[in-house]
């Protein structure tokens, strides 16, 4: 959706004589140029002010899910102690059943099984909304650029965040936007950093294929997920804009259709996730430092 980012009337930004300047130029030409800092100014602000609170919202919905993971493999082990408790005691005594202890267990299991489809829901959610939060960085980081919107003989000039004009690069011929950095550097430092979120975004998908796919051996209902499944309807739509590929799985998705990971190794995965290992948060900070700097901003 474009956005209105200066309009400023011609009248009051092009005065100019033309006798003190060396070069030839239109009215239009000069005030474009000058009009263009200020308003890729604005937008750049923007545009990394609303990185930083994606960064921030990444933490969040990342704690937030491993949480959930956490709570959905404590009722997996539960449930698979109960059940191992209530198969050991119908070994031994045929009319187990109507004992108390076996009844409380067979309770408990049930109960187990219950808080494992709702903590699947609420991984589902924060993963979710975990993916939302790339698209957005993606998105965000192809808005820099700062483009003339309609003709330069209007009476206004504005600018906005698409183009208009396919010779229109939206870089202001390159130079600096505020006192060091053109456009382009701004750029490839976003998308340095958003890169990083994107491979951990598909590590955090394993993870939550592995967290989903937990059940019993003769479980046969929920069956095991595949990297090829979509795991929330649009989430191939969502992960095709960060341009990650669903359809090509990691080697390190290849795991036997009927693996059931013990609690070690379980453990591993909830470490695994709180780690980021794909994000280098000290250069992420760096980053932030660096854009501040240059913009006399200061992104905490």
């Amino acid at each position: 959706m474009e956005s209105r980012l200066s309009s400023l009337s011609l009248s009051e930004s092009t005065h100019q004589s033309p006798q003190n300047s060396g070069v030839k130029s239109s009215p239009s030409s000069v005030s474009v140029s000058r009009l263009w800092r200020p308003a890729a100014q604005r937008n750049m602000k923007n545009q990394w002010s609303r990185l930083n609170s994606l960064r921030h919202e990444w933490i969040s919905s990342s704690s937030t899910a491993r949480s959930h993971a956490t709570s959905l493999v404590n009722a997996y082990l539960s449930q698979r102690h109960f059940r191992k408790h209530l198969l050991s005691n119908f070994a031994v005594n045929k009319n187990a059943l109507n004992s108390s202890v076996n009844f409380i267990y067979l309770r408990l299991f049930s109960a187990t099984a219950s808080e494992l489809v709702l903590h699947q829901d609420e991984l589902i959610s924060s993963y979710k909304d975990m993916v939302t939060t790339v698209v957005n960085m993606v998105n965000t980081s192809a808005s820099m650029r700062c483009f003339l919107k309609g003709a330069t003989n209007s009476p206004f000039i504005q600018f906005s965040s698409t183009s208009e004009d396919t010779n229109d690069n939206g870089d202001g011929g390159g130079i600096p936007v505020f006192t060091f950095y053109p456009i382009s550097t701004f750029e490839k430092l976003a998308w340095e950093m958003v890169e990083m979120f994107k491979l951990e975004l598909y590590l955090k998908r394993l993870l939550v294929i592995e967290f989903l796919s937990l059940r019993s051996k003769e479980d046969p209902i929920n069956k095991r997920l595949c990297w090829s499944d979509e795991i929330y309807e649009g989430e191939f739509g969502n992960l095709s804009r960060c341009n990650l590929d669903h359809r090509e799985a990691p080697e390190s998705t290849f795991v036997q259709p009927n693996f059931q990971p013990d609690s070690d190794i379980l453990q591993v995965y909830l470490t695994a996730w709180l780690t980021d290992v794909n994000i280098d948060k000290l250069r992420v900070d760096d980053i932030f430092s660096e854009v501040g700097e240059d913009m006399h901003v200061n992104y905490v």
